[in-house]
């Protein structure tokens, strides 16, 4: 078990102390029990198929939901800088390197934009679509590689697993993640930056209703609205929607 200090909180100059847990038995998974949430990064989750099936959804939820609260942080914390470059009258050469960085990654065209494609989905469409895509937590992608969500990979420089599947291009391969945090903070950037999502970052700044967003993630798969309708069943057969308000333990941001 490893402690990290991330996501510095200038305004109140208090950090978030994360903990990183590789998991080397499902017991190591501490079951959220109400909406403070534990800091908790886990890496390399196997044998969920091996528990009842209520027991593994618990497990899966409990192990997904604090690294999605810690990317929503982060992302909240890069936002704060933002606004605070929006308010500045004279940018530093170090202010326009970071937002020039942050402007290729999510692909805007200028400030505003990319404050606006640095929004989130709600938790329960997050984790509805984590279970869909990694079955679970049982997908070889997830067990090998903390890829949630199989992310492609175009880049042969960067950590990754070649997929069983083929295209007319050649191998497949998908992305492989330190953690399940990093796979969470990959897949917000994509909702950010793909042009199949604009609809989604339109409507995200008029509501935060995830049954209202779900149909601009027909784009995500194949299936398209087949899709969004197997997230919508999944909210609602497991009751994810209650995930909604949860939020990190405010214990755990302390002062350096």
């Amino acid at each position: 078990m490893i402690i990290l200090i991330l996501g510095s909180c200038s305004e109140n100059h208090k950090t978030l102390q994360v903990t990183r847990v590789k998991v080397d038995s499902l017991s190591q998974i501490q079951l959220i029990q109400d909406s403070l949430v534990k800091p908790i990064v886990y890496t390399h989750i196997n044998d969920l198929e091996k528990q009842p099936i209520p027991k593994a959804k618990a497990l899966f939820i409990s192990a997904v939901l604090p690294s999605i609260l810690i990317a929503k942080h982060n992302l909240e914390m890069e936002q704060k800088k933002i606004h605070k470059l929006k308010e500045k009258s004279k940018w530093n050469k170090e202010d326009s390197v970071y937002y020039e960085n942050l402007k290729l990654q999510y692909k805007a065209t200028d400030i505003e934009n990319l404050l606006k494609r640095m929004s989130t989905v709600p938790n329960s469409i997050v984790l509805a679509q984590a279970a869909v895509e990694s079955g679970w937590g049982q997908s070889r992608f997830f067990k090998e590689g903390n890829n949630i969500f199989g992310m492609w990979s175009y880049n042969n420089n960067e950590p990754r697993i070649r997929a069983g599947l083929k295209r007319e291009n050649g191998a497949v391969h998908v992305r492989a993640y330190d953690d399940i945090s990093q796979s969470i903070a990959d897949y917000f950037k994509t909702l950010g930056a793909a042009r199949a999502y604009r609809g989604l970052r339109t409507a995200l700044q008029e509501s935060n209703d995830p049954y209202t967003l779900l149909p601009h993630l027909k784009y995500y798969s194949e299936k398209r609205n087949v899709y969004t309708e197997q997230l919508r069943k999944m909210i609602q057969y497991n009751d994810l929607t209650k995930y909604d308000t949860y939020i990190l333990d405010p214990q755990y941001f302390v002062v350096p």
